[in-house]
């Protein structure tokens, strides 16, 4: 795995060169009920771009599929710092550093045939990442932090396509929570010698709550989120 990181952040490198900013990390494999079926036991990260994340709106939204190989949907809970966040801290002294947090579609790309991987390939190419959509963006207030550890734990997510229900996820799935996911990756990430440790402005995703669905041209996915004041999202793509 060291060695597949070291090839994450030459590729980094190469981006950056090319004019691509990095804006942030995007974790993936935080969700333990779907580790056995990618045989991945573990959360890996990778880096978010400016040219990968895309704000859109809760209404309806159009999203290309050209770009990608395999494209998978998932929803996940991103969150902004406003500050560098510090490892060993409470609840409390995480979301002090949050300057928002939204809901998101992350679309996870496999370059590898019909998802058969090993965990290091998966870092190697690029954290899966292939672009995140998030939603509206809500400010972190005094009085919402202090009970936001709570409900970050109890919320749901419905996921639907073309107004089919198919599945229901759970906030607990991501590690426990999607502020643990977010604790997760900073500590991991400030023992990592190679790697810069997060710092104020960034954005990180959380990994999904749901299992990761094959998207399709035509199909519309929406959610309905629930335990969270965050609005629902709907995308067709194209």
């Amino acid at each position: 795995m060291e060695a597949a990181y070291s090839i994450s952040r030459r590729i980094r490198d190469l981006r950056s060169a090319e004019g691509e900013r990095v804006i942030g990390r995007k974790l993936e494999f935080t969700n333990r009920t779907i580790w056995d079926e990618y045989q991945v036991h573990a959360p890996i990260w990778g880096y978010m771009y400016d040219t990968t994340f895309q704000d859109v709106s809760s209404a309806e939204n159009r999203v290309s599929l050209a770009p990608f190989c395999e494209p998978r949907i998932e929803p996940e809970i991103a969150f902004a710092f406003s500050r560098a966040p510090r490892t060993g801290g409470s609840d409390d002294e995480l979301l002090d550093a949050v300057d928002w947090y939204a809901h998101g579609f992350e679309i996870v790309d496999s370059l590898y045939k019909d998802w058969k991987f090993r965990a290091a390939d998966t870092v190697a190419a690029f954290g899966l990442h292939g672009a995140y959509l998030c939603g509206p963006r809500r400010k972190v207030s005094d009085e919402e932090a202090a009970v936001l550890s709570s409900a970050l734990q109890g919320f749901q997510i419905e996921l639907a396509r073309d107004g089919e229900l198919i599945d229901i996820g759970h906030g607990s799935n991501v590690l426990g929570s999607p502020l643990s996911a977010l604790r997760h990756a900073i500590e991991v990430i400030s023992n990592d010698p190679e790697a810069d440790p997060i710092r104020a402005g960034e954005i990180v995703t959380t990994g999904t709550v749901t299992r990761a669905f094959p998207v399709k041209q035509g199909e519309t996915w929406s959610t309905s989120v629930s335990g969270l004041p965050l609005a629902d999202l709907r995308v067709t793509f194209v």
